[in-house]
């Protein structure tokens, strides 16, 4: 479904955001993991067409997004780390506006989505009341509204609270469930816990580069660790350990 190809990311600065990174991903929850700096945001904005690869090639089934952006932004839904709403809008003036710019006519589609994320209750209140919580639900949300193959949610637990957290990945679960060719749930967090019950797949990331991809029950083994969050350090901290080719 989704394929990077030996992607890179320099900046003016000369300093790389992400460095020779492979990777080929079917459907379901994949948990981008990394340390505060590793890239992961940098990562997200590429896959989400939001800035272009310095080098290296990024196709989603099977068509260049690099050189044909449009045809992956109309089969994405994407929550930045920084989501911006609009205070004085309701909740569903908000997912209305956002429909409009999708495209999106189907009205109960509004209502579905507000359901889902459990804001139906604050349909008609404005946005700027909202718990960060609810705006992250609210998100998510608009980010679903014209039904994506591929979602892209980065860093989206930071600031909430322990309730919240759970909540929010219950939504992206059942977003990713079953979905092994229908749809693509990518998470990124440096937080383990985040995605250690929801996440089909883990890729681990530092530096820049990509240290490890598999599955959590693999990573466990190959690593020895009593724990994912254990196993995940023992990745990041192993300084033998060379990037993913």
């Amino acid at each position: 479904m989704l394929r990077i190809e030996s992607v890179s990311k320099r900046f003016r600065s000369g300093n790389y955001g992400v460095r020779d990174v492979s990777l080929s991903l079917s459907g379901g929850v994949v948990g981008l993991l990394g340390p505060n700096g590793a890239g992961k945001s940098t990562l997200m904005q590429l896959l989400a067409t939001v800035t272009r690869p310095t080098t290296g090639r990024i196709f989603f089934r099977d068509t260049d997004v690099v050189a044909t952006p449009d045809f992956l932004r109309h089969r994405l839904g994407y929550l930045p780390q920084d989501f911006g709403v609009y205070d004085n809008l309701t909740a569903h003036e908000f997912l209305g506006y956002f429909a409009a710019l999708k495209g999106v006519r189907d009205k109960k589609k509004i209502q579905q989505l507000l359901e889902m994320v459990n804001l139906h209750h604050a349909a008609n209140r404005a946005v700027g009341g909202f718990s960060g919580g609810m705006k992250q639900r609210l998100g998510i949300a608009q980010a679903l509204i014209n039904d994506p193959e591929l979602v892209i949610v980065d860093e989206p637990t930071a600031g909430l609270d322990p309730e919240e957290r759970v909540r929010f990945r219950n939504v992206l679960a059942e977003l990713g469930a079953g979905s092994e060719t229908k749809r693509l749930v990518i998470f990124s967090t440096h937080i383990v816990s985040d995605i250690e019950s929801i996440a089909t797949e883990i890729a681990i990331m530092k530096n820049g580069a990509l240290l490890a991809v598999s599955t959590p029950a693999e990573l466990i083994r190959d690593t020895a660790a009593p724990s994912l969050e254990s196993a995940f350090l023992s990745v990041i901290n192993d300084p033998s350990r060379a990037a993913v080719a």
